[in-house]
């Protein structure tokens, strides 16, 4: 359930990043009052965070990981 959650956070940052680079607006930002709102900047740090956790993945066994699901 961890992994789907950061998972989740990781695509809500890519889209942001994505929205940031392509037409310079910031979504999260827009909806919660600003870059350095306490709402924005915990949005920033879960997606962040998720991120990390997101490294681990990459370094599972996924055979062993399907069989345990």
């Amino acid at each position: 359930m961890l992994d789907k959650i950061a998972l989740i956070l990781v695509i809500i940052g890519a889209v942001n990043w994505g929205l940031v680079g392509l037409f310079r607006f910031d979504l999260v930002a827009w909806m919660f009052g600003g870059p350095t709102a306490i709402i924005s900047r915990l949005v920033y740090t879960l997606v962040a965070l998720a991120g990390i956790w997101a490294i681990s993945l990459l370094f599972r066994d996924s055979d062993r990981e399907h069989v345990r699901d």
